[in-house]
């Protein structure tokens, strides 16, 4: 489940249109630039941060672990080899659905078979936890949707997981693992101060402690996720809106 979010909690101050300018869409500009280093350091950017909704839409399309491991990390080396980020416009979509089309291009035309003589073409394999990734695969309930349903899926769990594996080393960071340890489960489920007489007394707190502890930690949630979906659009309308499509709300 979803963290709870209106509309209104996507709204970014005016001041604040300048954070557009740097997005995953200039990553991809430094994907397609011709500096080997700025290629490469762009290509561990983005398969880290978009290696696991590519690896589920592979494996949901029958390949299997394995193959679909191979097929990730050749699909951004293939990219970035053949320049393709060089001719990606931002104005025409989500990002997410441009990685969706260039993946559709790439397995469709058979890229497999050219893994043998040029994995890579020369560009140093990023070093990802395949085993997470099918691990969180396998849990995933079957999925028949159409493709860019399906891809939508797998992007928001990962930004559903990426947002509290970054809380958490922020908690960890501050001395607090085991009050979050006690407080996560009530992130993504609607509560009412009833809820917190266990964990209360666990934590030696008041249950109204609990909840403004609980609302706080809602909150930093939330502006984690608002932060990366920020990154994949180009202006604060299109993040409203892609927040909408995300969540429903």
């Amino acid at each position: 489940m979803g963290p709870d979010m209106s509309p209104s909690d996507t709204h970014v101050p005016q001041g604040s249109r300048a954070a557009f300018g740097t997005t995953h869409w200039s990553v991809v500009l430094h994907a397609g630039a011709l500096d080997p280093d700025r290629r490469a350091q762009a290509l561990e950017t983005l398969c880290r941060l978009y290696w696991y909704p590519i690896y589920a839409e592979i494996r949901r399309r029958g390949h299997a672990p394995t193959s679909a491991q191979d097929l990730a990390q050749d699909f951004f080396a293939c990219l970035l080899r053949r320049n393709s980020f060089g001719a990606a416009d931002s104005t025409k979509g989500r990002f997410r659905s441009y990685l969706l089309g260039a993946l559709d291009y790439f397995l469709a035309d058979a890229w497999d078979r050219e893994r043998a003589q040029r994995r890579g073409g020369g560009i140093v394999p990023i070093s990802i936890d395949a085993l997470d990734a099918e691990s969180r695969y396998e849990i995933e309930p079957v999925n028949t949707a159409r493709p860019d349903h399906a891809f939508d899926r797998h992007w928001l769990v990962y930004l559903l997981d990426n947002g509290l594996k970054q809380m958490e080393a922020e908690q960890q960071a501050a001395g607090k693992s085991q009050i979050f340890s006690c407080l996560k489960p009530f992130l993504a489920s609607e509560t009412d101060v009833g809820d917190y007489q266990r964990v209360a007394a666990e934590l030696g707190w008041k249950p109204s402690t609990v909840a403004v502890a609980v609302h706080r930690l809602r909150h930093r949630y939330r502006e984690l996720i608002r932060q990366a979906v920020e990154q994949t659009v180009s202006n604060p309308e299109e993040l409203a809106e892609e927040w909408r499509h995300l969540f429903g709300r």
